[in-house]
């Protein structure tokens, strides 16, 4: 509305219509009147300025016709400079308006109470976001609680009525219910099928790395979910809800389009490529057999737990999945309120509150750790005080150390938390039979080899099993099927986490379920065949290195052990002939086996393996096209990726308020500060936005209102 011309161009303008003057330097600015009168009043001028209104003093007296002209005077403000000046004498376009700024609280109040000023905006801006959040929920739910109607779905007659085939004659499974359903669902139709059976870490890695539409995907899987099973202890006492720690698989693998089968793997046709699964039928009451059909097959089923031979296992505890921590939930809070019951003997409650851990890896330090931070934190707060002091935990290890595979630092640094919160640690002793009241062990003295063990009986409540793995049935049988399998705890795979024994390109396994063949001297005379290119029957320094570059791209596990080739070459080189003779070869790969252990078990391994497998299928399917024009059904995958490679990336364990932290020889164990890191990289493995925020919260409402001891 109004145009304000610039400070320069309003002067020069009014000393024009008032004719031409000469500005002339102002020596003594400090004697003239006119600055000793503006100094007077607390205003600070400028040369120009000054000049300006000397300038106009001299004119207005000077000139009669400029008398009669009423123009506007130059506020005090006008000579600041930081003051943008108003051709109208205004301070500013408000005052202008006639309007103040508006502040809430006032600006007087403000000046007065400048604390309670901002503790109102606090309070109003929180209102303000409260009702900004609220709106929008209900905006939302507006849009998302509505009536859908589905009519006329189309769909194909087989996946209603399967037709029949197989050795066994059982129903194919060769189509969906929703594979019809819509242009999308369409699109996969002719796509190869995988098949991955299992839902936990390698499964979901392999799918999460899956580009979509690439495969028609099937996962089948017992469970609908998957478990972030790390924090299986935490759930155990109520730290977090078993709840924040699940994702469906129908929603993981709704991204590649794919299909869930809840049902067990139980057999395997390879000529056919068929794999046998069982499903329930009758509402749940019953089962029944089918097959699925696949052109590659991923096994993913993990492992169960080893029993050793043990004796009276089925007294014991197992944590291996949610139910599983569900179960010992329910167990630990029985105990505790029979506990407390007055009708409960003296002998009885010292039996009920024993809880005895058999085992001392990862899972049974943190449940013990769990278990002891909710007896000294909850327990002791909300139930009699005896109860306390007659609650005892037990940390049975067959070794020296408990945490055997992390660092000794850390070990000891765990043992003695243990020992400041009251949790026994029993080293050097296993278990002899479990009993429904107590467990018996023997307990060796490491320092007498020689002297016979002594046994010891502790009164148990509550047992946890937490020792080792083994194979799944599915995997057992896997093994026993195939050719070259000797493992005892899983199925042998190569590098490339091929199944040995099966037709390449096909079936392949990670995680639990497999284990990296390292045994070099069972393809000891492949290699000696490869590599004696004189064929003199020996191996000379040239073949010898290209017999280690072979062997550090197919036995990546084998090659950090090869050291110095020249060195190793004069090792092994008995006779000094600059030659290795096939004795020579096969004492260097025995020892080479045995010091290449395999993969730990670990989720860290399994998702690797499953990142692993999605590159690897992902290459694949962008050349899907060319390899069908040419024929080529099953790509070697050597042709055409690198085997796989590890990269450990350290170990986490809780151990009561505190954390430890272990790689590669570096270690850390703390306090506070080292539990708020464990718990940072756990909420940043999540599955997705939604099981952080639940575990985020899970987190502050056990800060704030502490566990939930309550028992469903």
């Amino acid at each position: 509305m109004f145009r304000q011309r610039p400070l320069t161009t309003s002067i020069m303008s009014t000393m024009s219509s008032r004719g031409s003057t000469t500005l002339r330097p102002i020596t003594n600015r400090v004697s003239s009147p006119i600055f000793k009168s503006l100094n007077s009043r607390g205003i600070t001028t400028s040369p120009t300025l000054r000049s300006s209104s000397i300038k106009d003093s001299t004119r207005s007296k000077s000139s009669t016709s400029s008398a009669s002209i009423q123009r506007p005077k130059l506020g005090s403000a006008f000579f600041l400079s930081h003051h943008r000046p108003s051709p109208f004498g205004l301070s500013s376009t408000s005052s202008l308006l006639g309007r103040r700024a508006f502040s809430i609280p006032p600006k007087s109040f403000t000046l007065k109470y400048p604390f309670l000023s901002l503790l109102t905006r606090l309070v109003l801006s929180s209102v303000l976001g409260i009702f900004v959040l609220t709106s929008v929920i209900l905006f939302h739910d507006a849009f998302t609680y509505s009536e859908r109607h589905v009519d006329r779905v189309p769909c194909n007659p087989l996946s209603l009525e399967p037709r029949r085939g197989g050795k066994k004659n059982l129903p194919l499974l060769e189509v969906n219910l929703d594979d019809e359903e819509d242009d999308g669902k369409r699109s996969m139709k002719g796509k190869p099928r995988l098949v991955v059976i299992g839902g936990g870490w390698g499964a979901v890695a392999l799918i999460q790395s899956l580009p979509p539409q690439a495969y028609n995907v099937t996962l089948i899987s017992p469970q609908t979910y998957f478990a972030f099973t790390p924090l299986l202890p935490s759930a155990c006492v109520g730290t977090v809800e078993v709840r924040s720690l699940v994702e469906p698989l129908r929603k993981l693998i709704a991204r590649v389009r794919g299909h869930y089968l809840m049902g067990s793997a139980m057999d395997l046709d390879m000529a056919e490529r068929l794999v046998e699964v069982e499903v329930p039928k009758d509402g749940g009451e019953g089962t029944m057999r089918c097959y699925v059909p696949y052109d590659k097959l991923v096994i993913a089923i993990g492992s169960t737990t080893n029993n050793h031979g043990v004796k009276g296992l089925e007294h014991c505890y197992q944590l291996k999945t949610v139910p599983d921590a569900q179960n010992i939930r329910r167990k630990v809070m029985a105990n505790l309120e029979l506990a407390a019951l007055p009708t409960t003997t003296p002998a009885e409650r010292k039996r009920l509150l024993s809880f005895v851990v058999c085992g001392g890896g990862p899972t049974g330090v943190e449940f013990a750790a769990e278990l002891a931070d909710m007896m000294a934190e909850d327990v002791l707060k909300y139930y009699p005080k005896l109860l306390a002091n007659e609650v005892k935990v037990t940390v049975i290890q067959s070794r020296d150390h408990i945490l055997n595979t992390y660092s000794e630092k850390i070990s000891q640094y765990a043992e003695k938390r243990f020992a400041r919160n009251d949790v026994d640690v029993v080293i050097n002793a296993r278990v002899q039979e479990v009993q429904q009241d107590k467990v018996v062990i023997s307990i060796k003295d490491p320092k007498d080899k020689d002297a016979k063990a002594k046994t010891e009986e502790i009164e148990a409540g509550f047992v946890l099993w937490s020792t080792g793995i083994a194979m799944q049935p599915f995997t057992k049988r896997l093994v026993e099927i195939l050719p070259n399998q000797y493992h005892s705890k899983a199925v042998e795979v190569d590098n490339y986490l091929r199944v040995e024994g099966a037709p390449l390109g096909t079936v392949y396994a990670l995680g639990d379920a497999a284990t990296v063949h390292t045994n070099l001297v069972n393809d000891l005379y492949s290699l000696w065949d490869k590599f004696d290119v004189n064929k003199d029957n020996t191996i000379d320094y040239e073949e010898w290195q290209e017999m280690v570059k072979y062997i550090k791209k197919k036995y990546p596990l084998a090659s950090k052990y090869l050291g110095k080739i020249k060195d190793m070459f004069d090792e092994y080189d008995k006779d000094k002939d600059q030659k290795l003779t096939l004795n020579e070869v096969a004492e260097m790969f025995i020892n080479l086996t045995t010091k290449a252990t395999s993969y730990p078990a670990t989720a860290q391994v399994a998702s690797q393996q499953g990142k692993y497998l999605g590159a690897m299928f992902s290459k694949l399917a962008k050349q899907r096209n060319t390899l069908e024009a040419n024929g080529i059904k099953d790509l070697d995958d050597e042709t055409y990726h690198h085997p796989f490679e590890y990269m450990h990336l350290g170990s986490l364990a809780y151990i009561g308020n505190s954390a430890v932290f272990d790689y590669e020889g570096w270690s850390l164990a703390g306090g506070l500060l080292a539990m708020y890191a464990w718990r940072s990289i756990y909420w940043s493995e999540q599955t997705s936005m939604r099981t952080r925020m639940l575990l985020m919260l899970d987190w502050v409402k056990r800060g704030i209102f502490g566990r939930d001891l309550s028992k469903f």
